[in-house]
């Protein structure tokens, strides 16, 4: 969306949205509907995570939106050009990092950067100092005549991120950035990222398996599911939505498990309920003030339970609540086992 002002006769154009789908869907010719008119509007400007397993529609929607596939129906818009009818000027405006390294080991990291201003076109008169700006940029200046091959995994990863900001770009695609790395990389990835962000008002668009990244990055975030997206929000405003605060505890047995989760469910203070076996996860605004009650409603039923505990929602609890599943899951199935595992991991 592109919104007009007129300031002393002349008119100025506002990108409203970096990236904006309305019904995109994408069916292959297996038949398999791999985005599902999904509707998405990413702010001018702000960092975006779009979250979801593997097979459930991330990295399709990614290649509808940096034009490298068409979609079925349904539109999407990328620094406000149309990604069907005007792609060209899509990746005009368009940076875009994958999640698999594109740096060539056996070329330095200023030859590495080169070569890519050159595949991106950019002007030769202006190469240089671009290349010069992005080392800087990346803090590479001081190794940027040596081979990549002699690079750190978070150095290879900081080339890889300049390579994507080599023509500036109104918007800025990182797939998995920090996939892999060890934690302490990690946070020097999100430096980078936040430092371009702030530096140049880019707008970006982020995927990752990482609910912590998604945490601390993203100013909003869509869950992504088998195609269709489960809720959009920012991460505060999803945590927030399940509850201030997580009661998990297991019963020793479930014969009167739905008349326990029944009672539950009218307190005043629970906001949402799941089972899985004998285990039972509470979302609430007062896990001191429900604590009791439940104990309560147990005991009443003659219910014995076997352990309790208390914590504070996370991303992770939101992902769970929407999914049913870990991020993870590396087959994108439903696993009973690793669900009832991160029931038992919720501890304060």
């Amino acid at each position: 969306m592109i919104i007009i002002a007129i300031y002393n006769r002349s008119i100025t154009y506002f990108l409203l949205y970096a990236v904006e789908t309305d019904n995109l869907s994408k069916v292959y010719s297996s038949g398999l509907k791999a985005v599902d008119e999904i509707s998405i509007k990413v702010k001018n400007g702000e960092i975006f995570g779009f979250l979801g397993p593997n097979g459930a529609g991330k990295s399709t929607t990614i290649m509808i939106l940096t034009t490298l596939l068409k979609p079925t129906s349904g539109n999407a818009f990328v620094a406000g050009f149309d990604v069907t009818t005007n792609a060209k000027a899509v990746r005009e405006n368009i940076g875009y990092v994958q999640q698999d390294s594109t740096v060539d080991e056996y070329l330095t990291g200023r030859e590495n950067l080169e070569l890519q201003a050159r595949v991106n076109h950019i002007p030769k008169n202006v190469r240089s100092k671009r290349v010069d700006e992005i080392l800087e940029i990346i803090e590479l200046s001081d190794r940027q005549h040596e081979a990549a091959v002699t690079y750190s995994g978070g150095m290879r990863k900081r080339l890889d991120i300049g390579g994507g900001l080599l023509n500036m770009p109104k918007v800025l695609f990182l797939d998995e950035p920090t996939l892999g790395l060890d934690i302490q990389t990690r946070y020097k990835i999100w430096e980078y990222i936040k430092k371009i962000h702030d530096e140049f008002g880019m707008s970006i668009f982020l995927t990752t398996h990482y609910m912590d990244e998604a945490d601390k990055l993203c100013d909003n975030i869509s869950i992504i599911d088998n195609g269709k997206i489960k809720i959009t929000g920012s991460p505060k405003e999803l945590k927030n939505a399940l509850g201030n605060e997580i009661v998990v505890f297991e019963i020793d047995s479930s014969d009167k498990i739905n008349t326990l989760v029944s009672n539950i469910k009218k307190l005043t203070t629970v906001k949402d309920v799941s089972i899985d076996g004998t285990m039972i996860t509470v979302f609430t605004t007062s896990g001191d003030q429900l604590t009791p009650q439940i104990f309560q409603h147990a005991n009443d039923l003659a219910i014995k339970i076997e352990n309790i505990s208390l914590t504070k929602p996370t991303l992770d609890d939101v992902f769970l609540s929407h999914t049913g599943r870990e991020l993870r899951e590396d087959d994108g199935k439903y696993d009973r086992k690793k669900v009832r595992e991160r029931m038992r991991r919720i501890r304060a």
